[in-house]
């Protein structure tokens, strides 16, 4: 399974574009890789990981960038994979929490 036959992208109520389940989706299934080049500063659909004792960046330019924040998120990145947090029913959008700066945003 990959994130081109599990998703969708479509107008987000949250912002935007957003990712969306094609089917029910049930928790800790891989959904993909953030995949990009290398981002030396943040912008727009950057995601930042933290390698060991150094921190990483890549520029989204695939599906997953259009993933949007959410405290109750439903999915979760391990390094630049991205696994469901829960079960994500067809037609619901698929969030990430962006971090604590972003929590008074929702």
């Amino acid at each position: 399974m990959s994130v081109y036959r599990l998703t969708y992208v479509m107008d987000s109520g949250i912002h935007g574009k957003g990712l969306f389940a094609k089917e029910d989706i049930v928790i800790n299934t891989y959904l993909g890789e953030y995949e990009g080049p290398v981002a030396k500063r943040n912008g727009s659909h950057v995601l930042w990981v933290f390698d060991d004792d150094k921190v990483v960046g890549r520029s989204g330019k695939n599906k997953l960038r259009y993933l949007n924040h959410c405290r109750e998120c439903s999915a979760e990145f391990d390094g630049f994979e991205l696994y469901s947090a829960c079960d994500i029913k067809a037609g619901e959008e698929i969030t990430i929490n962006y971090g604590e700066d972003w929590d008074d945003i929702d």
